[in-house]
């Protein structure tokens, strides 16, 4: 599985952004998807999953009422729209698929997008 994302930019507080990330190379319904993020000077870490057919999500404490994961399996790809952006959210968002049922450990995650800088401005 091949994975791009995009999306990413600069927003001020408060503002919204959509990622993207657009899969290729296999069944993309088989596959649990998920968002991580790696701010400056820390350790990734999981922001949302959705399950194969997107009956199942996941979102980090963090994020939870702010940002909402989806995916559209007629075309391959999943989102990650994010509203009320703080400054803490800026980060680097990376997407990745593993097939079955979704973790929330980077570890379980065999497919990586090559990432996409967010960066709230307060």
């Amino acid at each position: 599985v091949q994975l791009q994302a995009s999306g990413g930019g600069l927003v001020q507080a408060g503002g919204s952004l959509r990622l993207s990330c657009a899969a290729s190379g296999r069944t993309f319904s088989n596959y649990a998807m998920a968002w991580f993020r790696q701010a400056p000077g820390k350790e990734r870490e999981f922001v949302a999953a959705i399950s194969g057919l997107g009956g199942s999500t996941y979102h980090a404490d963090s994020v939870k009422g702010r940002f909402t994961i989806s995916r559209d399996n007629a075309k391959n790809t999943v989102s990650l729209q994010m509203n009320s952006l703080e400054p803490e959210d800026t980060a680097v968002y990376y997407c990745a698929a593993r097939r079955g049922t979704y973790y929330f450990q980077e570890g379980s995650y065999n497919y990586w997008g090559q990432g996409t800088l967010v960066t709230v401005s307060s």
